[in-house]
Parts: C-alpha cells; sequence; structure tokens
C-alpha cells in the first residue's frame, strides 16, 4: 500500500486546511479562489487566466475522466495550486491519456484533496478572495501562515506580461464542425480577413474559433506597439484574456488608446474587456471573490435575452465611469456587474465572459459572428 502524504492549505486569515497530497511537491503561495464548474478542470489548470491562483473546485469529485492533450487551454499548466474534496486517481474515458494526479504530478502543481472545500468556498464567499499558501514540506503552521500573510496582493500585479507570447506567430489550428466549428455560419467574407490577437495571456480555442470565422489569425506580444500592430494591415483586432490586474497593464493600455482612434473592428474579452474599457478611460474594481465557472447568467440588453456563460475573472469594470459614446452591453444576473460594452458608433466591443467556452455552454457564440460580420461591412 502507497503512503498518504500530507498537505496543508493555510489562509492569511489563520485557517490551516490539512489534507492529501495529490500532486508535486513542495510550498506555494497565491490568491485562493474557487470554481463551480462541474467539468472542465483541465482547462482549468491551463488557462493562463488563473496564474498566480490557488483554485478550489466546489464540486466534490475531480478528475474521474481524466486528462487528455487535446483539452489544453495553453502549452503547460497555470494554476498555482489546486484544492479539491476528492480527486480521482483512476479515471475512466476513452478520451483520458494520464490521470490527474499524474498530470499535476508532471507539470509542478502542488495539490491537495480530502478537505473540506464547501467550508472553503464559504469561507472565500464572506470574506472574498483571500492569500493562501499551499505546502507538502515539513514547517510549522505559523511558518506556514506567515508565508500566506506574506504573498502580494493580486490587486496591481502585471501578469499578463507572463504568460504571452515572446514573439509574433500565425495561428493555423481550426475548430472541430463538430463542436464548435459549425456553428459559426453565415455569409463568407469577399477575401481573407486578417485578424491580429494581442496575446495578454490567450485561450487556445479563441483562436480555433478565430480560425473557424475564416480569419487569418497573427498572435502578438502584450507589449507590442500600436505602430508595429498597424503595420500588419489587420482587417480586425482581438484583445485576449489574461491573469492579474488589469490596471497593471499601463503597456497594453497605452496601445489600446492609439488602436481605439482607428476604425478597425475591434473585440476583446475578459482581461481584454477591462484594458478597452481602461483605454475608453473608465475605471476598474476588484470584485469580493470575483466569477468563475460555467453557469453565470448573462442578459444581453439590446433584447433582453439571458445567454449562460463561462466566466474567470477577479475585476470589473464600473459602468458608471463609462464615457459618452460608450454603453454597457451586457449585465451579469448575479450581482448586477458590467458584462460588456460597445462603442456607439465604432465597431468596438467587449465581453467580460468567455464566450469561447472551453470549458462551458456555446450560447454566446453570436459574439464571433458578431465580430465577423463588422469586419465585412468594412471590407465592402
Amino acid at each position: 500500500m502507497s503512503v498518504v502524504a500530507p498537505a496543508r492549505i493555510a489562509f492569511a486569515d489563520g485557517t490551516i486546511f490539512r489534507g492529501r497530497s495529490v500532486g508535486a511537491t513542495g510550498t506555494i503561495g497565491g490568491e485562493a479562489v474557487f470554481n463551480t464548474g462541474m467539468t472542465g478542470y483541465q482547462e482549468v489548470l491551463s488557462d493562463p487566466s488563473y496564474r498566480g491562483q490557488i483554485v478550489t473546485m466546489t464540486y466534490p469529485e475531480i478528475g474521474n475522466y481524466g486528462v487528455t492533450p487535446e483539452d489544453m487551454e495553453s502549452d503547460r499548466a497555470q494554476a498555482a495550486g489546486f484544492v479539491m474534496r476528492q480527486c480521482c486517481d483512476v479515471p475512466s474515458s476513452f478520451r483520458s491519456r494520464e490521470s490527474l494526479p499524474d498530470f499535476l504530478r508532471r507539470s509542478g502543481i502542488i495539490a491537495i484533496d480530502d478537505v473540506d472545500t464547501r467550508a472553503i468556498t464559504r469561507k472565500l464567499r464572506v470574506s472574498g478572495a483571500m492569500n493562501a499558501v499551499l505546502s507538502t514540506e515539513t514547517m510549522s503552521d505559523q511558518e506556514l501562515l506567515a508565508k500566506a500573510k506574506a504573498q502580494p496582493s493580486m490587486a496591481g500585479l502585471d501578469l499578463a506580461s507572463e504568460v504571452g507570447t515572446r514573439s509574433v506567430y500565425e495561428w493555423n489550428e481550426a475548430s472541430s464542425a463538430a463542436t464548435f466549428g459549425s456553428v459559426i455560419g453565415g455569409e463568407p467574407l469577399p477575401r481573407a480577413a486578417h485578424i491580429v490577437a494581442i496575446d495578454f495571456g490567450i485561450k487556445r480555442n479563441i483562436l480555433r474559433l478565430l480560425k473557424s470565422c475564416g480569419f487569418k489569425v497573427t498572435v502578438v506580444p502584450a507589449n507590442q506597439s500600436a505602430e508595429a500592430i498597424l503595420a500588419l494591415k489587420p482587417d480586425g483586432l482581438f484583445l485576449s484574456n489574461g491573469p492579474g490586474d488589469p490596471a497593471a497593464v499601463t503597456t497594453g493600455i497605452a496601445t489600446v488608446k492609439a488602436l481605439i482612434k482607428t476604425d478597425v473592428p475591434l473585440f476583446g474579452i475578459c482581461l481584454g474587456h477591462q484594458i478597452l474599457s481602461l483605454a475608453y478611460g473608465a475605471s476598474t474594481y476588484k470584485l469580493k471573490f470575483g466569477h468563475r465557472g460555467v453557469n453565470h447568467p448573462i442578459k444581453r440588453l439590446s433584447d433582453g435575452s439571458v445567454e449562460i456563460a463561462s466566466h474567470n475573472h477577479g475585476f470589473a469594470v464600473d459602468p458608471k465611469s463609462l464615457p459618452s459614446g460608450v454603453h454597457m452591453s451586457h449585465i451579469n444576473l448575479n450581482d448586477n456587474t458590467c458584462a460588456g460594452i460597445a462603442h456607439d458608433t465604432k465597431p468596438q466591443f467587449s465581453v467580460q465572459y468567455h464566450p469561447e467556452a472551453g470549458p462551458g455552454p456555446a450560447d454566446p457564440l453570436y459574439l464571433f459572428s458578431q465580430f465577423r460580420d463588422s469586419i465585412r461591412q468594412r471590407m465592402r
């Protein structure tokens, strides 16, 4: 019988949970958050937007369908740590290539299970997202708590520069027609349109869906200048998701300020939505415990329809700070926070949630068609 190695997660408020180590060994700190998705743990772990965060999954069993390379949202695991009620050691799925514990160990992700994830979730909902330290190492509880209290706040952190590409490249993989690709129909473009995507921590399924729209997709680093981007002669601009405090991404904000002076259609998602808002002159603020899950209701204000969408963000745009000429287009029905904005006259819009799913429902895929339609209008 294998020996069960212990692990602990210590929160900055002095609480310690003890459980079983099911990942790599060591000690890691970060912001403790929770995700309400019943599935999609591999996409969560590999989403660059989770950089610097220790993620608690609220669903009681995680890992039952294993891990497969096709479900990676980036080239590696990104989360700082992982917390579960029960981690499945023996998965059952024809798609599985390895177990979740094996993936966590191979990826260097420290993880713990056999803890009360409901208690952790209630703690974070009541007290708000807080710093924590996850460890398998031998040290006193006092040392562990001191490390948790010493962790830097997520507010003010520019993590986008850590996770994005360092060089310009072209993306050529489209979504499978059996899944998302077939959803993006409509009139074909008169010619191949060139999209330049600024990578603040972009997810692969966003790139696949942009390719499925029929675009040529060029990905550029987060620090690429507006002049260099416009020199690529884009027919459309895309601002990606990513981690950290949007207000700290000062170079990206300055770049987008220059880009929005043009009439090139622009679409932003999550961090890209926040950066676009900041470029307009609006402000952002940190949410108490954020929105993370695959089942959040969003109301489209133009017609009152409701869509269910995937979310992963800890900051939001203050709609009262939006300037004249820019309006709120979507609202989160859980807490009435701003879930989307659009320019009144220019083809520039963004949403706070994740229309590409990965994981999640396909309700908001129309936004990719909307982006393509705005490009078609400009190409005529």
